[in-house]
């Protein structure tokens, strides 16, 4: 018996024939997120520990009706429900790369018939047809010797993981998009005010002009200039219900609803968050930011896939083994004769692929440097979109005051003049004139007041929107 030390020195030789790697490429290291900063960037705003958005951060904002929208759209949007079947898909991939690491069992049973011609296997075996029953038991089984099988699932975990987030990632996007349409809605309600009060203004106007004309004061110019204004004014009044409509009909759509729904939508009653900012921002970002989370996870798949390229250079053990019962009829199945016995280890190296397991390994490990880059360019997208929603906050607030201010003169100068119209020093075209300036400073704040709240919801979103891991899936054992 001369066999077992036969296979040790095949074994011995397929070793040290083993494909060589080639060159390694250097590893890409993640960036550190406590390196990024921003505190001169974001000047005085306030730092606060408690300023990290919650799970229902939009509750800020003071309104029932945002509320119940986003959660019938949490419930009901076929976009999550998208995004919960590939997170489901990505799982259902990690079972079965871990399904191909264990020894599988199958059992069969057949009748098999086969008839030789005559001429080939003679008078006694061919010529008629042969009959025999087969009943078989076959396993199969791949010791992962050098991590190969191993690493491919936790890969596949890693990739669950990162599909998980996504899905969490996907109803952070859709309540930070729904609240920004509510948002637009709000505005179209303010500027569908001023468009009716501009309405009413050149409408008065017009009729004051005719009526001046009349009596000789105007000429038709005035009346025609008056009647322009007035056909804009209800242009205008016309483009905002029509924009409040498609608003309507747009947040239908984010519930997942028909536009039906959309008619039950009523003018928004938003109030002002404040504006904060955590003060362990850079330290706490990585775990907050759902797209951050998910870039990190590619990362490790990426370098559990440059594992498992790496192992298929060495030799692969596959173990293989048949029971089985075989008989030319079913008296004679079940009997010592019958049985059959057929198995063995196989011990294999690949030799000469053609450059394949290079390219492939090549391949993992630009996939890496790909996964590391795409994880650090989202970690300053994400302290940039930080930086802008601040910035941009504290200059909207200051544009606010401006206007404010501005507004606050001009009813001052809209309030002198109709106290000189009841004094009979002013006309009543005085007073309209006077009341336009109005008109437009509340347009412009209604424009600026919108800015300001979706500055806060991109705030609530570059920080997070209230991301917490999720634990349904387990982490794979390294």
């Amino acid at each position: 018996m001369h066999r077992p030390p036969f296979l040790l020195a095949c074994a011995g030789v397929l070793l040290v024939g083993c494909t060589s790697f080639g060159p390694v490429t250097t590893p890409q290291a993640p960036r550190d997120p406590a390196t990024l900063s921003l505190a001169r960037s974001v000047g005085d705003i306030a730092l606060t520990p408690a300023a990290w958005p919650s799970g229902t951060w939009w509750n800020n904002f003071h309104d029932p009706q945002l509320d119940a929208l986003i959660e019938e759209a949490l419930a009901h949007s076929p976009t999550l429900a998208m995004a919960d079947a590939r997170a489901r898909k990505a799982l259902a991939q990690s079972g079965i790369t871990d399904a191909a690491r264990m020894p599988s069992l199958g059992a069969s049973a057949q009748i098999n018939g086969i008839q030789l011609p005559e001429g080939m296997a003679g008078s006694k075996v061919g010529g008629k047809l042969n009959v025999a029953d087969v009943l078989m038991l076959s396993l199969k089984f791949s010791p992962d010797l050098w991590g190969q099988s191993r690493h491919r699932w936790e890969a596949a975990v890693d990739a669950a993981h990162a599909a998980e987030v996504d899905a969490q990632a996907a109803r952070i996007t859709l309540a930070a998009n729904l609240t920004r349409t509510y948002i637009t809605l709000a505005q179209a309600f303010d500027l569908q005010d001023a468009a009716q009060a501009e309405v009413a203004r050149t409408a008065a106007a017009l009729r004051l002009s005719e009526r001046r004309r009349q009596a000789g004061i105007d000429n038709g110019i005035a009346v025609d200039t008056k009647r322009s204004a007035a056909a804009t004014a209800v242009q205008q009044a016309q483009l905002a219900q029509l924009r409040i409509d498609a608003l309507r009909n747009a947040l239908a759509t984010l519930v997942g609803a028909d536009p039906d729904r959309g008619l039950a939508i009523t003018r928004p009653q938003l109030a002002q968050p404040a504006l904060a900012i955590p003060s362990e921002l850079s330290s706490d970002l990585l775990a907050r930011r759902a797209d951050i989370v998910a870039a990190r996870w590619r990362v490790e798949a990426a370098q559990r896939g440059i594992d498992a390229s790496r192992a298929a250079f060495y030799p692969s053990l596959n173990l293989s083994a048949i029971v089985g019962l075989v008989s030319g009829g079913l008296s004679d199945l079940f009997s010592s004769k019958a049985l059959l016995l057929n198995g063995g280890p196989a011990l294999s190296l690949p030799i000469f692929e053609g450059g394949l397991l290079r390219s492939q390994l090549r391949g993992s490990e630009a996939d890496h440097v790909l996964a590391v880059a795409s994880y650090n360019q989202t970690l300053l997208v994400a302290i940039r979109e930080v930086a802008d929603a601040v910035q941009s906050a504290r200059a909207l607030d200051a544009q606010i005051a401006s206007a404010n201010e501005a507004r606050t003169a001009a009813a001052s100068a809209h309030a002198q003049v109709e106290q000189r119209f009841r004094a009979g020093l002013a006309t009543r075209l005085d007073v309209l004139a006077a009341e336009q300036p109005l008109l437009q400073l509340d347009q412009l704040l209604a424009g600026l007041r919108a800015q300001r709240r979706t500055a806060s919801v991109d705030l609530d979103q570059a920080l997070g929107g209230g991301f917490a891991p999720a634990t349904s899936i387990q982490t794979a054992s390294r």
